[in-house]
């Protein structure tokens, strides 16, 4: 019998779920106990993170076999090249970022590692790895959304990065479980690995996130 893409996504989240409370500074901002300076350092990681991954996620498109998964990866792309350029309103209003460590090794393991995927990634199970994660990270970019208007008064257009990935885009889910259900027909896609780069993708992207709690404590 044929897997299900969507079961098999299904089970990776389910087993990433625990998990996905140990995020420390999204609750911090959401109760408007992290000092504002955090968000200087959030745009200077994500404006570096961005572009890493638009390269990235090119790559991924390039090395793919399967035409599925080359529309979910390319697909990818140019939403980081759109998120990037919308940093620039919230630098802006932020200010310099001061950290000492410029950029954090913490925050840049994450796209690191995506990179690591560009070269070595089967590209079935990269897909189901990179898209388990998307609903816990859109839902972090929600709370951190909301929480800027409430208690720091940004603007919308200062909050249009996190706007952006907080909602709901049913076709990159859509091509998602396409490419994922291709990589289970042709038996290529291996759901052990998918688990493994899911596993991998929720620790690197609490490390980014749990990294600016210990340097910006609430």
């Amino acid at each position: 019998m044929t897997r299900s893409a969507r079961a098999l996504l299904e089970k990776i989240q389910a087993e990433l779920a625990p998990r996905d409370g140990d995020n420390r500074l999204v609750p911090s901002i959401a109760a408007g106990r992290a000092p504002r300076a955090v968000f200087a350092a959030l745009a200077a990681e994500e404006k570096l993170i961005t572009l890493s991954d638009w390269r990235s996620f090119h790559a991924l498109a390039a090395r793919a076999d399967e035409p599925k998964a080359r529309a979910f990866f390319g697909g990818l792309a140019p939403g980081e090249q759109q998120a990037n350029a919308m940093l620039d309103a919230l630098l802006a209003a932020t200010g310099p970022d001061h950290g000492k460590e410029l950029p954090r090794a913490g925050c840049q393991a994450y796209p690191a590692y995506v990179a690591w995927l560009a070269l070595n990634g089967e590209s079935g199970a990269a897909v189901a790895g990179i898209f388990a994660n998307f609903a816990a990270f859109g839902r972090y970019c929600r709370d951190v959304a909301a929480a800027m208007r409430e208690h720091y008064r940004f603007t919308d257009t200062e909050c249009a990065f996190f706007d952006f990935f907080a909602a709901d885009v049913p076709e990159i889910e859509e091509q998602a479980l396409a490419a994922i259900q291709a990589g289970l027909d042709a038996r290529r896609l291996d759901p052990a690995e998918a688990r493994r780069y899911a596993r991998l993708f929720q620790s690197y992207e609490l490390l980014f996130w749990n990294t600016l709690a210990d340097e910006f404590p609430g």
